[in-house]
Formats: structure tokens, C-alpha cells, sequence
């Protein structure tokens, strides 16, 4: 599974660790998200969806095999 997480949040100005703080989360989970180590769990992955404005489907995408 690949995601554009890198790239949505440079359109909201916000740094790995402004994000985490929102998510609750540390700023190395999203770095490992955002270098494709680590798969969010479902609530986590909606909870991006609701900081961006956008559906999950926007910031992750299947790949082949998956």
C-alpha cells in the first residue's frame, strides 16, 4: 500500500510532529507511515482522513499484490 501522506500534509503547512500531536500519535509512527514501514490501523487511517479533509482512499492506495 502506498500513501501520500508526505504530500498532504505540505498542503496543510504541517510538520511530522504538528500531525502527531493531533493524532495522539509519535512523530515516528508518521514517519514510518509516510516511508511505507509501518500500515496504520483503521482508526488511525480515519482519523488522517478527518484531519485532511479527505477520504481515506485520497492518502492510501492499494498497490498491486496487496
Amino acid at each position: 500500500m502506498k500513501n501520500n501522506l508526505k504530500v498532504q500534509r505540505a498542503i496543510k503547512d504541517l510538520t511530522q510532529e504538528e500531525l502527531a500531536n493531533l493524532l495522539s500519535v509519535s512523530r515516528q509512527t508518521i514517519n514510518s507511515i509516510e516511508k511505507n514501514r509501518y500500515v496504520p490501523s483503521t482508526l488511525l487511517a480515519l482519523k488522517l482522513s478527518r484531519v485532511f479533509g479527505i477520504s481515506v482512499n485520497e492518502i492510501f492506495e492499494l498497490e498491486e499484490g496487496d
